[in-house]
């Protein structure tokens, strides 16, 4: 599932509790304060609005979204939500990968080229395991030039898959159940349409991750179908201690439903692929449709198959030759995933989702954020929701909104055009970001626990 900065993108889950490198500086209190203009005046405490239950939530997004029955792309559309409707979570912030970081760290352990694509494969599914354990929800929008970092610590305790593996550093000292740090950078790098870059660094283990993610929506009356943007063609896993391997990972379209029952859920019914060029391994997955009665199921099957990658155009299961096959894959993906690969007819368990939950992130504390920095930059919004304070939260929201909207139009007036500050374009490279010397700098101050870096001179908002 791709990432969306609208307002009127498709609700998302909610997420797991992230953590703070410190708790200085946090602003997520629900204590009032009384400012200077108000010194003269009797001390009143805000009154708590009543908080609208997920039924009452979903019957006033019905509403609004009843509007857009029609519309090709809502996910580019201009409303606002009102604040009683958001989860108290910037987009940036909530939006990642790496639910289960040390699947991904492990993608290159295996000696062999089919063990490391479905290495890939068990990445893969955890990357989504926020749809498996939470619940539905809206996060904030991104604003432009908004940002968001973060770390990842975790033991490198997944096993290398067939032949011989080898848990070690670009250093070559070991790392099996050892501490990993991973670290993660994303901007908003575009608003119109709403598109942010993301890049995930593990340099001990000499593995990244980037991408940009942008979603498209369709609201059919019933249901949200959500499909990856443009500008988003996956992401894009390089190894760079076993020459350079790429892995592109494209992603299936979603539903969201439920919103007649009040009860949200996400459905996954689409193909999607993974391929890697430099082994010449490919890998179609086949997200089956759910049945009009009956529990539903989320059943996945797939083929990881030897391909051409100047010839091969296969887009169904069926159409792979048998001599072609390494292994298949079925399962779902909500529960277990295996694989069986060709010479036998023996299943092994790839991934049990069922004990695995998101790892927390380990986020600067406030007091080391940029004014533009996604947790300081929607701070009072967060205290007024938290605070039940909805009618404030919506005021505040709208003024960074209107501020934003002021940049844009006073940049057009000067006819400047947007420049991010951490990746070196707003939508380019095509689908493989790159990083800025400030982006290679703030990614190594993260490596090192060093959060410190000098305020944007122009933001967006």
């Amino acid at each position: 599932m791709a990432s969306s900065s609208s307002d009127s993108s498709a609700t998302r889950p909610s997420p797991a509790r992230s953590t703070t490198a410190s708790t200085i500086g946090s602003t997520r209190s629900t204590k009032s304060t009384i400012s200077v203009d108000n010194v003269l005046a009797p001390p009143t405490a805000p009154v708590e609005e009543k908080t609208p239950d997920d039924s009452s939530k979903l019957r006033t997004f019905l509403g609004i979204l009843r509007k857009f029955i029609g519309v090709t792309d809502i996910a580019s559309v201009r409303f606002s939500l009102p604040a009683q409707l958001l989860e108290p979570t910037p987009n940036l912030e909530y939006w990642n990968y790496l639910d289960r970081p040390e699947t991904f760290i492990s993608i290159g352990d295996s000696d062999d080229e089919l063990g490391r694509m479905l290495a890939v494969l068990r990445f893969w599914f955890t990357k989504d395991l926020k749809y498996v354990k939470g619940k539905p929800c809206k996060p904030y929008n991104s604003t432009l030039g908004e940002f968001f970092r973060c770390n990842w610590v975790v033991e490198d305790t997944s096993a290398p898959i067939l032949g011989q593996g080898r848990k070690t550093s670009v250093t070559n000292t070991s790392t099996e159940n050892k501490p990993v740090k991973i670290s993660y950078l994303t901007e908003q790098t575009s608003h119109h349409p709403p598109v942010s870059a993301f890049w995930v660094d593990c340099p001990e283990k000499g593995i990244t991750a980037r991408g940009f993610d942008q979603l498209s929506a369709r609201f059919t009356g019933t249901s949200i179908r959500v499909t990856p943007g443009a500008h988003n063609l996956g992401i894009f896993v390089s190894l760079n201690n076993r020459d350079n391997e790429e892995y592109q990972l494209t992603h299936p379209a979603a539903h969201l439903g439920g919103l007649l029952k009040g009860s949200l859920s996400v459905t996954v019914a689409d193909t999607c692929f993974v391929t890697c060029p430099k082994t010449k391994i490919k890998v179609i997955l086949h997200y089956l449709e759910e049945g009009w009665l009956g529990k539903t199921q989320n059943r996945m099957v797939g083929v990881v198959y030897k391909y051409d990658p100047e010839s091969d155009k296969r887009t169904k299961i069926k159409d792979v030759p048998e001599k072609d096959v390494l292994a298949r894959l079925d399962g779902c993906w909500h529960e277990q995933i295996y694989y069986t690969l060709a010479d036998s007819s023996e299943p092994q368990l790839l991934i049990d989702l069922n004990p695995l939950f998101p790892v927390p992130k380990i986020i600067p504390p406030q007091t080391t954020q940029l004014p533009n920095e996604s947790q300081r930059f929607w701070a009072s919004v967060t205290e007024a929701i938290l605070g039940k304070q909805y009618g404030q939260a919506t005021k505040l929201k709208q003024e960074l909104e209107e501020r934003q909207r002021q940049k844009a139009a006073a940049r057009k007036a000067q006819n400047e055009e947007w420049e991010p500050r951490f990746f070196t374009g707003a939508v380019t490279p095509i689908g493989k970001p790159d990083l800025t010397d400030d982006g290679r700098l703030a990614l190594k101050g993260m490596h090192e626990d060093n959060y410190n870096l000098k305020e944007s001179t122009v933001t967006g908002a």
